[in-house]
């Protein structure tokens, strides 16, 4: 079981929750994530690690967690240790070298993966194998990369790839093979799509059950998560809130309602090891917290977007998990920068970009607004014909057909979108650049990338491209770059961008305030569960003030915030928020 879906949505609870749920009927479960920012450990209560471990409490079921970075890190002894002492050390060091960029961290993962689904030996105790993955674009790619894999070494003859030697690579050819064809297989698969009733995530679901259905995974199971209905009839914000659930799945496209689906209750907390996770799928929610009247607002995203706009360019950077709401709060800075009369740029490195979505399909916009995508296709396709007309010009019929060959690999694209990433950073020095990023784990494996991939791009284009080089010079500078951690008020996002912080930190670069998105306790609400949540966001915002002096609060919306018009309000009502915490 595959449980996929925009971030926010509930994929990692509800994944957990099946597994507690067919352990509790005596099944030998295996829970594993995928995800390279996985909070299995939180959702569960229990240690979890790169082998499979018992959970306490949970007769029957065991978690194991991909660590990307630990799988390349085994990766790479696996290709360079039997060499070590044989060669020379500078052609060792080349190797590793080699070895050290993003492309690594994603086979190797993805070798891991592979090996779960080809294996019948890694999971031959097990009745059910559930799969927890990473947000919508990431998971689609991953399922896609058997293919690409598969038929890059089908038509690879040169020996080497971007990764490394190829031996070691079509050693696993068969196993790729076999992976592809259980994915394919309904009668062992099954992708459950996990959504929420909001059109973002309900659309995100639409499209991802047509990719899927392209790559040949076709039996599919809805799951339309924290579903709403108010008690309290009196309360603005309950009715508010209730009506848009009632509108989202009014829309719901007919391509998703065909499915098998079924839907679930919202709780009135985030639910946190075995009991609670036993509990969701019967719909119940977790016990309830104390009243607590502690105000955590400090700053607001209108003085955000002043500080932005005095300094007249530069970039403002949205990170955090999926489904906080990056994209609106970015659009939103966008939208109000571009309305004082500023040159904009809007822009997203999220495979799931959903931008026009948010500014509003047929809006006007305002006219310095620019709004760009990184389209992994078609920054490819120019990386490919760049690196063909450069370090290709001067090369034989054989040497272009090995350069051609190493291009076709599936690790082209990430160096591709990373040097359109290091581009749209240094589109920031005459202009403001607002960057929406994907979900934390990918937007730091591109950070990450950036002194490994500078090297790989020289390796194919003879020299580094000054914006390449100039990247992490401008990240790290706070008069050019602001980076904001946006989260939600609830464990496991403040958790995950306080890890995130702390990523940074080691790469010199310092956030320059936290965003808390969709908060209850900002709106009032006395409706019993929607009041119930509010109490549990206070935990969680004495946390974040411990970690950062600068924090934003953004109240829940009645409507959802789509739109120039409605963006601009977003904004101008944090500053009267603000005002009234201080």
């Amino acid at each position: 079981m595959f449980f996929t879906g925009k971030g926010g949505v509930g994929k990692t609870s509800l994944s957990a929750a099946a597994a507690v749920a067919l352990a509790g009927k005596g099944q030998r479960v295996l829970l594993v994530s995928t995800d390279p920012a996985s909070n299995l450990a939180e959702v569960l209560g229990t240690p979890v690690g790169r082998s499979p471990q018992h959970v306490d409490g949970v007769p029957g079921l065991d978690v194991l967690d991909i660590d990307p970075n630990a799988a390349a890190a085994a990766y790479r002894d696996r290709i360079v240790d039997p060499i070590r002492g044989v060669l020379p050390e500078t052609i060792v060091s080349g190797i590793e070298e080699q070895l050290s960029g993003a492309c690594t961290v994603e086979i190797a993962a993805f070798d891991e993966f592979t090996a779960l689904l080809a294996d019948p030996e890694a999971t031959a105790e097990y009745d059910h194998v559930v799969f927890d993955t990473a947000p919508t674009g990431h998971t689609l790619r991953l399922l896609a990369l058997p293919a690409a894999w598969t038929g890059f070494l089908d038509t690879n003859t040169a020996g080497t790839t971007c990764i490394g030697p190829l031996s070691g690579l079509t050693q696993a050819q068969d196993r790729y093979r076999v992976a592809l064809d259980a994915l394919a297989n309904p009668a062992t698969t099954t992708l459950v799509l996990v959504t929420r009733p909001d059109s973002g995530a309900i659309n995100e679901a639409d499209r991802a059950r047509a990719e899927l259905e392209v790559l040949g995974l076709t039996n599919e199971y809805l799951l339309i998560n924290g579903v709403f209905t108010a008690e309290n009839r009196e309360d603005p914000t309950a009715r508010a809130f209730e009506a848009r659930h009632r509108e989202a799945l009014q829309m719901l496209p007919a391509s998703l309602a065909g499915l098998r689906h079924e839907t679930l209750p919202l709780l009135s907390g985030a639910p946190i090891g075995p009991k609670a996770l036993s509990d969701l799928l019967e719909g119940h929610s977790p016990e309830g917290v104390a009243a607590d009247d502690f105000a955590a607002a400090s700053t607001s995203l209108a003085e955000i977007a002043d500080d932005v706009a005095r300094r007249g360019h530069g970039l403002v950077i949205t990170m955090g998990k999926g489904g906080v709401g990056k994209t609106t709060i970015a659009a939103a800075l966008a939208v109000d920068l571009a309305e004082r009369g500023l040159p904009v740029t809007l822009t997203t490195t999220d495979p799931a970009a959903h931008l026009h979505d948010t500014l509003g399909e047929g809006e006007t916009w305002p006219s310095g607004l620019l709004v760009e995508r990184v389209d992994p296709n078609v920054v490819t396709a120019a990386y490919v014909a760049d690196v063909l007309a450069t370090a290709g010009a001067d090369l034989d019929e054989a040497g272009r057909a090995v350069l051609e060959e190493d291009l076709r690999s599936p690790c082209t694209e990430e160096i591709a979108v990373f040097k359109a990433f290091a581009a749209t950073v240094a589109g920031a020095t005459d202009r403001i650049v607002v960057l929406d990023t994907a979900p934390t784990g990918h937007t730091m494996l591109l950070l990450d990338a950036a002194e490994s991939y500078s090297r790989e791009v020289r390796r194919l284009q003879d020299q580094t491209p000054s914006d390449v080089s100039e990247l992490l010079g401008r990240l790290r500078d706070p008069e050019f770059t602001s980076v904001l951690l946006v989260t939600l008020p609830e464990p496991t996002p403040v958790h995950e961008a306080s890890a995130l912080q702390g990523d940074l930190a080691r790469a010199g670069i310092q956030p320059a305030a936290w965003v808390v998105n969709q908060s209850l306790s900002a709106t009032g609400t006395t409706d019993p569960t929607l009041a119930s949540r509010a109490k549990h966001e206070t935990r969680w915002l004495r946390e974040i003030r411990d970690n950062h002096p600068l924090v934003a609060v953004v109240a829940w919306q009645p409507k959802s915030p789509t739109g120039p018009h409605s963006l601009l309000s977003l904004v101008d009502s944090t500053r009267q928020s603000v005002a009234l915490a201080r």
